[in-house]
């Protein structure tokens, strides 16, 4: 249980790495690109900075266990969503319009990443494991 409470060190540096991604994709990505583009190129782009941050930061914070990281995964997912809700209510959006960034046929990726931040400390257990690091 510890492991996982200290995977929230982790899980706190996704949140300037999400707010960055969402800079670039107004203010670069959509001025090269159509919206729907936009957004999946960011879901992408902020899905891989999740797993590089995961990779370069997890294994020198906690030790890994499969069973831990189904843990840490589960937590960061719960944090992830009930961040992002709070922050959208915090906005003005609706329940409603909350609810259409988990529709990946908008263009939006949210759902993957997601997705991504659940599987990303169980990623890298497989990656240490595999590369024997």
């Amino acid at each position: 249980m510890i492991n996982v409470l200290k995977s929230l060190f982790v899980w706190l540096c996704f949140i300037p790495a999400a707010i960055l991604n969402g800079g670039f994709r107004q203010y670069v990505l959509s001025e090269c690109m159509s919206n729907t583009c936009a957004m999946a190129l960011s879901g992408v782009l902020l899905s891989l900075f999740i797993l590089l941050i995961s990779w370069l930061l997890l294994p020198h914070v906690v030790k890994l266990s499969r069973k831990g990281c189904l843990a840490m995964g589960g937590l960061w997912m719960v944090l992830t969503v009930g961040f992002e809700f709070v922050f959208s209510m915090s906005e003005g959006f609706s329940f409603r319009d909350m609810l259409v960034a988990y529709n990946p046929m908008t263009g939006n990726l949210w759902l993957f990443v997601v997705l991504t931040t659940f599987f990303a400390p169980l990623f890298v257990y497989k990656t240490m494991t595999v590369l024997k690091i």
